[in-house]
């Protein structure tokens, strides 16, 4: 029989992820957005949502860390804290691509006869196609290993 704090645990973890995957989505709308105000861009209102993103990826960054203490700890799951600590990493490094791939788009639209530009954001797209189908397989590990207790 699996504690219902470890479900909990596991339930609240995949909440987070979620809430993610909706923070990069507002987060690339917000960045269209701005791209929209272009030649003279409204660069206070990026700033700020940039700043709101930064405390919602902070935020479940957190939680998710204090997470992955408490399987180690309180349930004696390194395995599952293991997956978390590759996924956190994996989530920076998709943050990373993501803030190039939008300062890549900002370059294309100001020099669009400049080749470079979209050569440069084709390379970001398929490292962040790459970094999400690591970011799938982290999760179906994760999955396949908190389920076996079941």
């Amino acid at each position: 029989m699996v504690p219902s704090d470890f479900k909990a645990l596991i339930q609240r973890f995949y909440q987070l992820q979620s809430e993610r995957v909706e923070t990069y989505r507002l987060f690339e709308e917000g960045h269209e957005a701005y791209l929209r105000t272009g030649p003279h861009y409204d660069f206070e209102h990026y700033k700020q949502l940039v700043h709101e993103i930064t405390q919602a990826f902070s935020g479940i960054s957190k939680e998710v860390l204090e997470i992955k203490g408490r399987l180690h700890r309180e349930f004696d799951r390194a395995d599952l804290s293991e997956h978390i600590a590759k996924l956190q990493s994996k989530e920076k490094q998709k943050l990373e691509l993501t803030a190039k791939l939008q300062l890549a788009k900002q370059q294309a639209q100001d020099h669009p006869d400049d080749e470079g530009c979209r050569d440069r954001i084709q390379e970001l797209k398929h490292e962040i196609i790459k970094n999400k189908e690591a970011l799938s397989e982290i999760m179906q590990d994760f999955k396949y290993d908190s389920e076996e207790c079941d």
